[in-house]
């Protein structure tokens, strides 16, 4: 099948919100109508924003935000369980990291940490912190 890459960051709240239902961070019971209207927010607002397209159908994506020189990182990357291990998302951490070469790349993950490693990355001991906000 053949795979579209775009950077589009307006990418459909109804196709981002169904791609982030099928990787299990939505959940259709807590997610509000005023959530669906803004589900792109994240998107607009990144540095970076790469999409994988299937016949028109959003199947994978990644957003980064940058200093565009020292530092960057890796948010969102997400692919349709029945497109995982075809290579999508490791093009879509290639082009993120195209897009900004000298950086430093950071992500932050668990379940996802040997994928990961297997493009390259590796630990680096730092401790991330949160706060929680209005959404989460």
């Amino acid at each position: 099948m053949y795979i579209e890459y775009r950077t589009q960051k307006d990418l459909p709240c109804d196709q981002l919100y169904r791609l982030f239902l099928a990787v299990g961070w939505a959940t259709e019971g807590t997610t509000t109508q005023d959530m669906m209207d803004h589900f792109n927010v994240g998107f607009l607002h990144s540095t970076f924003v790469f999409s994988a397209w299937a016949d028109g159908r959003l199947v994978g994506c990644v957003r980064a935000l940058s200093d565009l020189h020292f530092r960057s990182v890796i948010y969102d990357l997400a692919v349709l369980p029945a497109f995982q291990g075809q290579g999508i998302g490791r093009e879509l951490v290639r082009r993120c990291r195209e897009a900004c070469e000298g950086s430093e790349w950071l992500v932050q993950t668990d379940g996802a940490k040997g994928f990961y490693e297997k493009i390259g990355f590796r630990e680096n001991g730092d401790d991330f912190l949160t706060l929680p906000g209005k959404w989460f």
